[in-house]
């Protein structure tokens, strides 16, 4: 059966082209600059979360005020280590 799907896969895929992945100078530099920024403002916006989470603590625990804080510190924390994990998981998955 493989010898099969071998053939039929060699057959099939026989005519695919195959451009060259040669993007224009210019087009690189501008994506990198975007890229850039967005990565900024994302650790930025980590940032300002754990800011905000800490601040929300400090005046619930004041108030004597229990609420959920914790959950919303782990999902601000998930957020950042997914934005700085962001480049290089897919420089490792399309390089």
């Amino acid at each position: 059966m493989s010898s099969l799907l071998q053939a039929a896969s060699s057959i099939l895929a026989a005519g695919v082209p195959q451009p060259a992945a040669n993007a224009p100078g210019e087009l690189t530099a501008k994506v990198n600059t975007v890229l850039g920024i967005a990565a900024w403002a994302g650790t930025a916006a980590g940032v300002a979360g754990v800011l905000i989470t800490g601040a929300m603590m400090a005046v619930s625990v004041k108030r004597g005020e229990s609420s959920e804080h914790m959950s919303r510190l782990g999902m601000v924390l998930g957020g950042c280590v997914l934005v700085a994990t962001a480049g290089p998981l897919v420089s490792f998955v399309f390089a």
